[in-house]
């Protein structure tokens, strides 16, 4: 980790002072391919003539050849599509700065616009050369309000190995709370689409991977033809979410041959291999703050895919299809209010990312849910759909959904969704591939749940396979007490004696027959059969607690057990690869209630 210590100890060993800005003493010496030179004392800096665009034949100035006093110049886009050229003081190199064998430069951005706007989010991975030969890329910045544009530049020679297929050292992105450190330029993702109350509710989900969220400033502009070619300097953007809503991080390019680049200098996620749609990008304008610099972007055309992620840089390649997972979201208004406009249908595509995917869904689904006025403080959902796997059955989406006391409605269905797609998603035994998501929500302008409070069975004594009828009364959210009446056959094969009737919500249902462990995760197939047996949320349940042993092993409830099976089982329960439990569980019959419901009641019959 990098403190204020390190850092004024690298600025002493410099010739900067023990300060991060300000009074710093200009001491320049005359060096090969300096072309303007200020003299011992304070003399002011005189501008140097800078070419306008960057070398066409791209050739690399050696790490172990930089020099303090050394001038060069970058080149980034703050507004269009053309790179600007800004001056690079060089200050030094960092040994070690961004972990063993990797060493930073450390340079002051020259300029009108640099030195007004500072290091700006979205500027990373600008080139830098010297004597027209390619040194890096601006990559880390100091602190969060310095006031000079004191930037880190990653050397062309790390970024490379990423082109070369080898691995480099990452640095980590955060310090210690109130000292200033060397962090990585944030990338700007600019969420088109979603409101400023979404971005700022996940925002923290994406800033914790060095993302800078934007809210409404850029978005996807999927129809434009950018005729510019990429060069070093264009920003160059890596799409996340794409569609009726859009999501995309940018940076700059560093590097660029006819079948790859190099952009950034740093990592967007470090994942490594990824596999994320390439686009070109227009700069609107660059805002300029002391807190929060950055880059106001539009997306145009697609030009490929990053494919790798890594410590010293992202690469992109030409001409490559990144696999998307498309999502359809219908959010129906409640029957008969006009005000509320018609059924929306959002169609988008969410990036295929280990690391990234699950909170772009969740975030994505959450802001759909938002339109057409439905969102209200007391609405409630009706929602149905699937997730698509390749290769196994769909995973069913059910249930209604209301505000709690944590959340409302609409957080609380992007949460359900977001249960069941990362379960999937995430497995620790198999990577999926999700062919889809089709999400239906039928909003309804209430609070949709009630309590399970009593239930009744109609007699005390039956015989097996009688018919037996059971009475459960519910009390729905400020709303008057209903009975909802079951008929229940009880099974021919049930042995006399006391038995026990549970009534209760779905989720106690699951609790007693999922297995609980998690030292011994489930494979794919089995993670989606188990998925597809969860009971609904808004229906009551009837089961009937059997005095046979149950075992639940790798998804499945295996009850009825026998006494000497269940001895033989005794192991997988020690070492949790398997629940066992005295009774079996024997599901009699539900009812739809039309709520959300919680709680159970347990009964007894006798069984003669």
């Amino acid at each position: 980790m990098i403190t204020a210590v390190k850092i004024r100890r690298w600025m002493v060993v410099l010739g900067l002072g023990g300060t991060l800005a300000g009074g710093v003493r200009e001491a320049w010496a005359q060096v090969p391919g300096v072309s303007a030179v200020v003299a011992g004392g304070a003399g002011s800096w005189v501008p140097a003539a800078m070419p306008a665009a960057a070398p066409t034949v791209t050739k690399f100035f050696p790490l172990n050849e930089v020099k303090r006093g050394m001038r060069g110049v970058a080149y980034t886009v703050f507004e269009g599509v053309n790179p600007e050229p800004m001056e690079v003081e060089i200050l030094g190199v960092l040994r070690d700065a961004l972990g063993p064998g990797q060493d930073m430069i450390l340079a002051r951005l020259r300029g009108t616009k640099p030195e007004y706007t500072g290091v700006v989010a979205g500027m990373s991975g600008s080139p830098v050369y010297i004597d027209g030969r390619l040194v890096g890329a601006l990559s880390y910045r100091i602190g969060q309000f310095t006031k000079e544009p004191i930037a880190g530049i990653t050397p062309i020679e790390s970024m490379l190995q990423v082109r070369d297929g080898g691995g480099t050292v990452g640095m980590e992105r955060a310090g210690v709370e109130g000292q200033p450190e060397m962090r990585a330029m944030e990338t700007p993702l600019v969420f088109g689409g979603y409101s400023p109350e979404t971005v700022e509710r996940f925002g923290d989900r994406f800033r914790a991977m060095g993302l800078t969220p934007v809210a409404g400033l850029g978005g996807e502009d999927s129809g434009a033809v950018q005729p510019e070619p990429l060069v070093p300097g264009s920003a160059v953007s890596a799409v996340l979410v794409r569609g009726d809503l859009s999501m995309a991080g940018t940076c700059t390019v560093t590097y660029i041959d006819p079948k790859r680049l190099l952009a950034c200098g740093h990592p967007i996620t470090q994942y490594g291999p990824v596999d994320m749609p390439m686009t070109k990008a227009v700069v609107l304008a660059s805002l300029a703050s002391p807190l929060n610099a950055f880059k106001i972007i539009n997306t145009t055309e697609t030009v490929g895919a990053f494919t790798e992620d890594r410590a010293s840089a992202i690469m992109g390649q030409f001409g490559v299809r990144a696999r998307m997972i498309p999502v359809e979201v219908e959010v129906v208004p409640p029957a008969g209010v006009e005000k509320t406009g018609s059924a929306k249908t959002f169609h988008f595509e969410v990036l295929d990312n280990r690391q990234l995917t699950p909170s772009t869904m969740l975030v994505s689904i959450y802001q759909s849910l938002q339109v057409n006025n439905t969102a209200a403080e007391e609405v409630s959902y009706r929602v149905t759909g699937e997730i698509g796997v390749k290769g196994l059955p769909a995973v069913r989406l059910q249930g209604m959904i209301a505000k709690s006391d944590l959340y409302p409605a609409t957080i609380n269905a992007a949460l359900l969704v977001n249960d069941r797609f990362s379960k999937v998603y995430e497995n620790a035994m198999e990577q999926p591939e999700i062919t889809g998501l089709k999400l239906k929500a039928e909003a309804i302008p209430a609070r949709m749940t009630a309590v399970l409070e009593s239930a009744r069975l109609s007699t005390m004594e039956a015989r097996a396979g009688d018919e037996i009828e059971v009475e459960a009364t519910l009390h729905p959210y400020q709303a008057e007490a209903r009975v909802v009446r079951m008929k229940v056959k009880l099974p021919s094969d049930l042995s006399s004696g006391s038995m026990r009737v549970l009534v209760s919500d779905g989720a106690t249902v699951d609790r007693l027959t999922t297995r609980t462990g998690a030292e011994h995760p489930l494979g794919l197939a089995d993670t989606v059969s188990e998925l597809n047996r969860m009971h609904d949320n808004n229906r009551i349940y009837v089961t009937l607690l059997d005095h046979a042993a149950q075992a639940v092993l790798d998804g499945e409830t295996l009850p009825g057990v026998p006494i000497s099976m269940a001895n033989v089982l005794q192991p997988l329960k020690e070492t949790q690869k398997m629940q066992l439990t005295g009774e079996s569980m024997v599901e009699a019959g539900s009812a739809e209630t039309g709520y959300a419901v919680t709680g159970s009641q347990v009964l007894n019959v006798l069984i003669r």
